[in-house]
């Protein structure tokens, strides 16, 4: 039975409500703020997708941002994303 074109767009739409980076504000998944990125990341930990768009995103070598709740800066996955600017003298004192 073919799939009307009505039918495919609602299927993608309820789809889409699954994955958190379509539901929530795209930008979060390039955030500058710490805090933000942290939300971003736990967010994809609940994905469906989550290992294939991690997959993608290190085939890819995606110079930066959150995929498959990684952080990627450079292309590289690093464990934190370290804010602009100088680290506070309490972040230097415990590295």
């Amino acid at each position: 039975m073919a799939q009307t074109a009505e039918e495919a767009a609602e299927l993608e739409r309820q789809f889409a409500a699954l994955l958190p980076c379509r539901t929530n504000d795209p930008e979060l998944w390039f955030a500058e703020h710490t805090d933000e990125v942290e939300r971003a990341k736990t967010l994809c930990r609940a994905c469906p997708l989550q290992s294939g768009c991690l997959a993608g995103a290190l085939e890819r070598s995606e110079p930066w941002g959150v995929w498959g709740g990684e952080v990627f800066v450079d292309g590289v996955v690093v464990a934190r994303k370290r804010g602009r600017g100088r680290p506070r003298k309490t972040d230097q004192a415990a590295a």
